[in-house]
């Protein structure tokens, strides 16, 4: 298992965490999240791929990057 830091855009208050972090939790093979509003960003830990968590988060409204 990895954990990696993803950029999000488009949130913009705590409904919006909420939404990101259900949306990721929702895709197979991850075991953690840790949405953060103020930076922009999820923690993911688990064996779920970049495309996997950002479609999921993209039909949540939301937009997943990799940091740079």
């Amino acid at each position: 298992m990895t954990t990696q830091i993803y950029r999000v855009t488009g949130m913009t208050c705590g409904g919006c965490v909420r939404h990101v972090d259900k949306a990721i939790r929702a895709t197979p093979g991850v075991s953690e999240v840790s949405v953060d509003l103020a930076q922009g960003t999820a923690r993911v830990t688990g064996t779920a791929t970049f495309e996997a968590l950002s479609a999921r988060v993209s039909e949540a409204g939301y937009q997943l990057m990799e940091q740079a």
